[in-house]
């Protein structure tokens, strides 16, 4: 669990199909412009009006308003910039012979249906009602897969956390120190109508539950059982979200935060309740290496994509 559960590559595409005709006429004859060229390769309008449609819409912008032709633009950029580094990156796994095969993206095809509780046959009904190619949401799960093997190779394993650091790290918060293990995640992402301050507050003061609220006000998959993601998997997070609920204490709901252009709230809680054990210094280790291994991550990710630029030929072409 990627923490994809609202725009996981699913959701993109599902937005992409979907949304192509928002761009006008005068705009569709630029498609087959070139955006970008990084090392021969291309990117043309085309490709980034497709992968921007879907923070477009998060943003509520239109690209045929000139009124927010500005906003427009910083989202392309930003989009194009995210498109090079995909492109850096599946050039470093020729060159370091990464591959993904075939079944390592059915693996996480059939995880993507589990966490949906969805057959073979109800997904494959859902993609043909909605018109997405198969073979389209495979290429989003390779290149993902890709990417994490990459990462894990260039960044992850160059990331040391001492056992010094560790310790330090336990004797400041054993008071905080859970045990994780079956623990599961509720997401409530706020409708945009939603006054989410005041259903927060609520939260908070206790004179509504979180699953009550993510019923009646979420948008997220799985609204109709209380926002109830499923078990957590704390080997699959991506930083960002590992940061946040390897901070969180069973039961604890965190305050508004924004996701993918909505405010949000996650539960994190175990099914029954019961006393929390805390851990030991050697139980908690894992749980301690991760915390302090993020931000140590993030720089090395950095410092990498730095480096991945500067060995680039990178062409721009966006005015």
């Amino acid at each position: 669990m990627k923490m994809r559960f609202l725009f996981t590559a699913f959701c993109i595409a599902c937005f992409c199909l979907l949304c192509l005709g928002a761009f006008g006429e005068g705009q569709a004859a630029q498609l087959n412009k070139v955006a970008a060229v990084v090392n021969g390769q291309v990117i043309t309008m085309f490709d980034l009006q497709k992968e921007a449609i879907p923070e477009l819409a998060r943003a509520r912008l239109n690209p045929n308003d000139p009124a927010q032709a500005k906003a427009v633009d910083a989202v392309f950029r930003k989009v194009l910039d995210l498109m090079i580094m995909d492109i850096l990156i599946g050039q470093e796994a020729k060159r370091l012979k990464v591959t993904v095969s075939a079944g390592e993206v059915d693996n996480e095809l059939k995880r993507m249906m589990l966490q949906r509780k969805l057959t073979k046959e109800q997904f494959e009904a859902q993609l043909a009602q909605q018109k997405i190619p198969l073979a389209s949401i495979r290429a989003n799960i390779e290149k993902s897969l890709l990417r994490q093997k990459v990462m894990g190779m260039e960044v992850g394993r160059r990331v040391v956390v001492t056992p010094d650091e560790i310790k330090a790290y336990y004797e400041a918060h054993k008071d905080t120190m859970f045990d994780r293990s079956g623990l599961r995640m509720g997401l409530l992402v706020y409708h945009p109508k939603a006054n989410a301050k005041t259903v927060a507050a609520q939260i908070k003061s206790g004179k509504m539950r979180f699953e009550e609220a993510a019923a009646k006000y979420s948008i997220a998959p799985n609204r109709d059982k209380g926002g109830d993601m499923g078990p957590v998997e704390w080997d699959r997070l991506n930083p960002e979200w590992e940061g946040r609920l390897t901070r969180m204490k069973p039961g604890d709901v965190t305050e508004l935060f924004d996701l993918q252009g909505h405010k949000a709230q996650v539960h994190l809680f175990r099914p029954g309740g019961g006393e929390e054990k805390l851990l030991t210094l050697e139980q908690a280790t894992p749980q301690i290496d991760a915390i302090l291994r993020q931000p140590k991550a993030k720089d090395r990710f950095e410092d990498y994509s730095r480096q991945l630029r500067e060995k680039a030929v990178i062409d721009i072409r966006l005015k």
